[in-house]
């Protein structure tokens, strides 16, 4: 079963350094709260992404092909208690994640290229997943990490995050493994804000961001981190 259903969503993106964000979450706080998921404000999350032989997900973010996905498994806290399976698909403007529970069994067959074990499952998800990694080479490509704190607002079903430390992490693709190295993907002053929402955005979230003064970035984590792989140990260092 879909743990959720599909919901094209706006994602606006902005590079900002520690002194803004402290200003921003301080303003946030009057209007949002946090994730109620969160317990000690922050958690850490976890992605394997994938690409294939042709470093595809890759080269059309670097080229900015508007439409474009990439998949993933994410975890949080290194636990395997929530393992998801996840395709983040994106068509202009527009954002598109769906998303599939895995247990821990098959998430570590798959890493380890066992991919049958999923052969057998009914979601749509899944079934690409499965159709990518048996015909298109699709494998493990890196793994990023990052601190994230999170604030929802329930008109326009807002969703605004800080995402801080990010990091790739080498030495293989056990994505349980807590102790696994990791390199720095971004100056240590520097973390992303994102901005998510299904139908508008309030004028005063707008305002408490303070978006019109703010840099808007396409950074994307996964080919920071990859960029960091390759810089570091050459892109067919894994594969």
């Amino acid at each position: 079963m879909e743990i959720k259903r599909p919901v094209y969503r706006h994602e606006l993106k902005y590079l900002i350094n520690y002194g803004q964000k402290e200003l921003i979450t301080n303003r946030l706080k009057e209007f949002l709260k946090l994730d109620s998921h969160v317990t000690d404000e922050q958690y850490m999350i976890r992605s394997l992404y994938f690409d294939d032989m042709w470093s595809s997900s890759y080269e059309e973010k670097m080229m900015g092909i508007l439409s474009r996905k990439k998949y993933r498994i994410r975890i949080y806290n290194c636990d395997d208690g929530f393992i998801s399976l996840e395709c983040k698909a994106k068509e202009g403007s527009y954002i598109l994640k769906r998303s599939a529970r895995l247990t821990r069994e098959e998430c570590d067959a798959i890493i380890a290229g066992d991919i049958d074990v999923i052969k057998g499952r009914e979601e749509e998800l899944v079934k690409e997943f499965y159709h990518a990694l048996s015909t298109n080479g699709l494998k493990p490509e890196v793994i990023v990490d990052y601190d994230r704190i999170p604030f929802i607002y329930d008109p326009g079903t807002v969703r605004i995050t800080f995402d801080m430390n990010l990091r790739a992490a080498f030495n293989g693709y056990d994505i349980f493994d807590s102790t696994l190295p990791v390199f720095n993907a971004m100056d240590q002053d520097m973390l992303i804000m994102e901005v998510k929402y299904t139908e508008f955005l309030p004028e005063i979230i707008r305002s408490v961001i303070m978006a019109d003064s703010l840099i808007y970035t396409a950074a994307s984590k996964f080919t920071l981190c990859d960029d960091v792989k390759r810089n570091t140990y050459g892109m067919e260092i894994f594969r």
